[in-house]
């Protein structure tokens, strides 16, 4: 399995491998240095955290045990709603800086488009952006209007859009409009919690190539220019969610794959979110 994983020119020109390791649900600092080793040894560069998941000291710990250098590693962190609420932006971001013990993120994200915040929250986020403190700032869980609402009040474009994609619900119309944008799709959950994992459909399509159904999901997205983030503490599913790059659908499986959208959310909604506009 080849180590190098691709990577998208952001809106910024800055490198995004296309595969990272998503964290959540990581606990504690044993927990975290074993994924991260397993994870980083198969050559995954991109770290996906954020201050809800209450891991940020654990990663930061597993990051500087690493024998990889900063330069080589991708490291995104986000925004929660309370700061948001607060209007303490530059104070959560600063923590955030501090529990991993870096001078800079690669990417800091607006969690969640918090009705009545985002926007002032995006205009801080920008002020970050230019002292150098996040070398790129997206959003994730937003929607169109939520978008169409920043390009009002700004002109800086998100770099990134992280929103739940997997063949069991596609996103086809916001990912169109993102990538239409510049903005690149970044998919959470993007293996369903195992949701597709026995789908006849996938599976039948993975025999092919010697590939399980997960993969060719993985494939899937990567195949429409969307970026994945699939977590998981099991070594084998971390060294298979990103052995999917020696293989290429045909347009015809890709639109079979097309047909198994079924809007299914995996991913719950934060409670003070919920009724709030957001998918």
């Amino acid at each position: 399995m080849s180590s190098e994983i691709p990577a998208f020119l952001l809106n910024d020109e800055r490198p995004m491998p296309k595969a990272g390791f998503g964290v959540y649900k990581i606990t504690g600092d044993e927990e975290a240095a074993r994924a991260l080793e397993t994870a980083l040894e198969a050559g995954y560069r991109l770290i996906d955290t954020a201050s809800v998941y209450k891991n940020e000291e654990s990663i930061g710990k597993a990051i500087r045990s690493s024998n990889i250098s900063r330069e080589e590693l991708f490291i995104t962190s986000k925004v929660w709603n309370t700061a948001q609420r607060m209007g303490d932006i530059e104070g959560a971001f600063n923590r955030s800086l501090e529990r991993l013990k870096l001078d800079y993120v690669d990417l800091y994200l607006i969690h969640w488009p918090v009705p009545g915040c985002y926007a002032e929250t995006w205009k801080l986020l920008e002020n970050i952006h230019q002292s150098g403190r996040a070398k790129s700032i997206g959003v994730s869980n937003f929607g169109i209007s939520h978008l169409e609402h920043l390009f009002e009040i700004s002109g800086i474009i998100p770099a990134v859009n992280q929103i739940e994609c997997h063949p069991l619900w596609n996103r086809k119309e916001l990912v169109k409009y993102c990538q239409e944008r510049g903005i690149v799709v970044q998919a959470y959950a993007p293996v369903a919690r195992g949701a597709y994992a026995d789908r006849e459909i996938l599976t039948c399509i993975g025999k092919k190539y010697g590939k399980t159904a997960v993969q060719v999901g993985l494939r899937w997205l990567i195949q429409q220019d969307i970026g994945i983030i699939p977590k998981s503490v099991s070594k084998d599913r971390i060294l298979s969610n990103i052995d999917i790059f020696d293989f290429d659908l045909t347009k015809s499986e890709m639109e079979t794959i097309d047909t198994l959208d079924e809007h299914l959310r995996t991913a719950s909604i934060p409670d003070d979110m919920v009724g709030q506009g957001v998918e």
